[in-house]
């Protein structure tokens, strides 16, 4: 191979990689685009809501619980029982909650969460209160 044909070669390699680099600039300007709209339109989404549950009347009931997460039925039994001490299998009773393992040791997990966010506190291993 002679050197012409050499630097003929390094250029089609390079005319293809600058082609490839070009179209990779391109997809990422079309999705930074895209980006910055859906994080505009979260931000709308998020000041919609807050005008929203700003106009509700305090005195609203809960919602049911058909439509809150567990995560927010925990939040709301400690709420409704501040000196009360749940273990998890309590407030899984309470909550009529089905007490499989697995949906425990989440439930586990998002008590720890809690208390390491400083809602609850543990008065003894495995015992759960709302920090007063």
């Amino acid at each position: 191979m002679n050197v012409g044909e050499l630097l003929r070669l390094l250029q089609a390699e390079h005319d293809e990689t600058a082609a490839r680099a070009d179209s990779l600039r391109e997809r990422i300007e079309r999705l930074t685009t895209a980006l910055s709209e859906t994080e505009a339109r979260l931000a709308e989404l998020t000041a919609t809501r807050k005008v929203i549950d700003g106009l509700t009347p305090p005195d609203h009931g809960p919602a049911s619980a058909k439509t809150d997460t567990v995560y927010q039925r925990i939040v709301a039994a400690f709420n409704e029982h501040p000196e009360k001490v749940f273990r998890v299998h309590d407030l899984y009773e309470h909550l009529g909650l089905p007490t499989d393992d697995p949906s425990v040791n989440v439930t586990r997990s998002r008590l720890g969460r809690l208390t390491r966010q400083g809602f609850l506190t543990q008065p003894g291993r495995g015992r759960y209160q709302k920090r007063t």
